[in-house]
């Protein structure tokens, strides 16, 4: 589902992930009267702690129990509708199952959950630190939580908020044993008036009205589940020349299926009612929906699996929701329509598709959707530098739908088909035939996030991403792509805190570079297991390991890179309190930008061995270096660094006892700041 979360988005959902959302595009709700009692009755009954005199550890959970296709979905959403004025803190929904019907780990629900109430998500985090700080952010609100699909009592069970102010909505197949205080509300089937209601708000109110007893048939063969119930309305809404009399002959016609599960053959029923009505060509589309990752389609993404033009897509999905075989997702700006698969239809579409197409013709279809994919997210990416010439150019050179009309319509669409997105690459690496599209489409997902949201505020997605590279450089035995993995997972554990996990990171990535033999990612090694050190005040370890990546540069003649490394080793041993190495390294520093003409550089490095002459204690070196870090900057024309280096000289003369002195180079300063804070930009 889309979200909408701080800052840039209202919420970056996992696949499956929650969000604060519109209610998804549902026919209208009719029927479950009595549920709806049970379930409002159910809020305020006392439970177990209220009747031991305790007040309750957790919010009160609502659970909705029902097999796919017995319109439990609908009930909770139905339910949230009409009771989300009274959570003034909005209702957060979250699907808890794949599209392919694998549980949604934990700690992704609540990462998206953290995103929609806008609180921080630490890239990396574990499950324990991540729902821990779900329920730190629920503290003292008043929300309304769905979560859909529960598997079992282990997904709902960390995510139930510490404070009974909060309502949580389960919907499950069954029972979730284990969570203490809940009572189910198992849906069973419509009764006849609300099943013959629903078949009308699909066929129309014509031949319903002309055969009351053949509509009542209909709901009797569909077992009122109202999965059925809309695939037959769908089947006589398209068939306009058919009876209702004929949609029962026809399901009483149907085999019963292979299955075991006697409640679920109505569903199947009506569901090989509604598939065999469709052309040949429709009928393959919809069969590859079965691919569609989060089972989350638009026209592209149809057009790619099917091989037919976009607009021939866009047709045949209008048509699969008036059917009832689609559900329209609900509108988000200007982005073109978004459907659903229904869940309780996937497990027939992934069947049909694996008996009716060839398994070569099945991984072209994905193979062609992941090309797709990978070409829609360079679009996205270049729609944030129109600037330059050459990307106008590659842009104007993309076929016309893949455009976007301008960044902001780009990161709308990103933003929106995230969950998508990242359900598509992760498909991509588990699959594992295709494992040159899916780096390729790691790699323009994660720019394409760099681009438009930052590294930082992207940084949870992509530490997942980066994941999925090491994923595949592993089963590859790609060395130099697990190194560069390793490296970007390392630097956001760094930046999350997590330094003694980035320094085991950084020297995995070492091992690998070294076997891909690459000086850079060699060198990037040893300098990221340096810096780690250094923030872990190992400064004999930091030191020994700047050293080494020195060494390496020196050996390459990388001037620039040389004295970046000698100035590292003097902020080392500076804060080892080794002043004289420290001012041999900023030293070197210092000539090795005077050799680049890199005026600014020789400036700080300059003042970086004055603070260390004042360390030492001799304050006349000290003032002297000033001078000449004042003079470079100058020549440099860099008055902020200018003003900078004649503050540092000021400090010095204070503590030498020259306050006039000092107070000139203050006011000096003042001046220089002013003038650029004056200067137009």
């Amino acid at each position: 589902m889309a979200a909408a979360p701080p800052g840039r988005r209202s919420s970056v959902p996992a696949a499956g992930g929650p969000a604060r959302t519109a209610a998804p595009v549902l026919p209208g709700f009719v029927g479950r009267r009595r549920e709806l009692e049970e379930l409002r009755a159910d809020i305020v009954r006392a439970g177990l702690d209220t009747l031991a005199g305790r007040k309750s550890p957790r919010g009160r959970v609502l659970l909705i129990a029902g097999r796919p296709g017995s319109g439990r979905t609908a009930l909770a959403e139905e339910l949230a509708g009409q009771l989300a004025g009274q959570y003034p803190d909005g209702v957060l929904r979250a699907r808890l199952t794949e599209a392919g019907g694998a549980p949604v780990p934990t700690e992704r629900t609540a990462r998206a959950l953290l995103t929609a109430l806008g609180a921080p998500v630490p890239a990396g985090a574990e499950e324990d630190e991540l729902t821990q700080a779900v329920r730190s952010a629920l503290k003292g609100r008043r929300a309304l939580l769905l979560l859909d699909d529960a598997a079992g009592a282990e997904q709902v069970d960390p995510l139930l908020p510490d404070k009974s102010e909060c309502l949580i909505v389960a919907v499950s197949r069954g029972p979730l044993t284990g969570v203490p205080d809940v009572r189910p509300c198992t849906l069973g089937g419509l009764d006849t008036a609300s099943g013959v209601e629903l078949l009308e708000r699909y066929a129309g109110p014509t031949r319903i009205t002309c055969d009351p007893a053949a509509a009542n048939a209909v709901v009797e063969e569909c077992g009122g589940q109202p999965a059925a119930l809309v695939l037959v309305g769908g089947w006589l809404a398209a068939l306009s020349k058919l009876s209702v009399v004929d949609a029962v002959t026809r399901l009483r016609e149907m085999p019963p299926g292979d299955g075991h599960d006697v409640a679920a053959r109505p569903l199947a029923r009506a569901f090989r009612l509604a598939y065999e009505a469709l052309p040949a060509p429709s009928a393959r589309i919809l069969r590859l929906l079965a691919l569609a990752p989060a089972g989350s389609a638009d026209a592209h993404t149809t057009s790619a699996l099917a091989g037919c033009s976009v607009s021939a897509a866009q047709t045949a999905l209008e048509d699969f929701e008036a059917r009832g075989l689609l559900r329209a997702e609900p509108a988000a700006g200007s982005l073109p329509p978004q459907y659903l698969v229904p869940g309780c239809l996937l497990d027939m579409l992934r069947e049909l598709m694996r008996t009716q197409e060839r398994p070569a013709e099945v991984e072209l279809a994905r193979a062609r959707m992941l090309e797709r994919t990978v070409r829609q997210l360079h679009s996205c990416r270049a729609a944030t530098r129109t600037d330059d010439p050459l990307t106008r150019k590659r842009l104007a050179e993309l076929p016309r739908p893949l455009r976007f009309a301008s960044p902001q319509a780009a990161g709308e669409w990103l933003t929106h088909r995230l969950p998508a997105l990242l359900a598509a690459a992760r498909l991509a690496v588990q699959d594992g035939r295709l494992d040159t599209l899916a780096r390729r489409l790691v790699s323009a997902l994660t720019r394409a996030l760099t681009a438009h949201f930052g590294a930082e505020e992207a940084g949870p997605e992509l530490y997942g991403l980066h994941q999925l590279v090491l994923d595949v450089a592993r089963r590859c035995e790609m060395p130099l792509e697990k190194a560069a993995a390793l490296l970007n997972i390392g630097d956001l554990d760094a930046r999350a805190g997590r330094t003694s996990a980035a320094l085991g990171r950084y020297r995995e990535a070492l091992d690998a570079a070294r076997g891909a033999g690459d000086p850079y990612a060699i060198s990037r090694s040893l300098e990221s297991i340096a810096a780690s050190y250094h923030e872990l005040g190992d400064w004999q370890r930091a030191v020994d390991w700047y050293g080494r990546a020195l060494e390496l540069r020196l050996t390459r003649g990388e001037l620039a890179d040389e004295a970046r490394l000698y100035g590292r080793l003097g902020a080392v041993r500076s804060y080892a309190g080794q002043w004289n190495e420290a001012l041999r390294d900023w030293r070197a520093a210092a000539a090795a930008c005077r050799r680049l003409r890199d005026l600014p550089g020789h400036a700080r490095a300059l003042g970086e061995i004055a603070r260390v002459h004042e360390h030492a204690g001799r304050p006349q070196d000290a003032v002297r270096t000033c001078r000449e870090a004042v003079e470079s900057a100058r020549q440099a024309g860099d008055d902020r660094l200018r003003a900078a280096m004649l503050l540092r000289l000021a400090d010095t003369l204070e503590r030498l006892g020259d306050p006039a002195a000092a107070a000139g180079h203050r006011s000096a300063a003042g001046e220089l700041l002013t003038g650029v804070a004056s200067a137009p930009a």
